[in-house]
């Protein structure tokens, strides 16, 4: 995979495809929220993540991917449905940073709760 694509998985939930692209000692930041440092603790977050997904409908639109060096931000929304109604609805920014071997060492999330533009 390459960066774009190891992102934007990521920045849409589709963490079991990227797991083995995050290096041990990676960090992910959601500003304002939680840090999570190393590997494991990335894949504990992602998990608990993943279950909550599992309960409602997702909608993810990437709006932009601005790529430089070894690094790659994806912009965009996440509509969340539940019984055909919107429970929430989140503009975010993800930055990541990568290895020269198409790594993650650290994501930095930016996440507006908003009501849908």
């Amino acid at each position: 995979m390459t960066k774009i694509e190891i992102a934007e998985a990521f920045s849409h939930g589709k963490f079991d495809k990227i797991i083995e692209f995050i290096t041990d000692e990676a960090t992910w930041e959601v500003v304002e929220e939680s840090k999570f440092v190393g590997k494991k603790a990335i894949i504990e977050n992602c998990n608990q993540v993943s279950t909550y997904f599992k309960s409602v409908e997702t909608d993810f639109k990437t709006l932009n991917i601005i790529t430089q060096d070894n690094k790659v931000v994806v912009m965009g929304t996440a509509k969340f449905l539940r019984n055909n109604k919107q429970i929430s609805f989140v503009s975010a920014c993800d930055i990541y940073e990568f290895t020269d071997n198409n790594k993650i060492l650290k994501i930095t999330s930016y996440c507006i709760q908003a009501n849908e533009a």
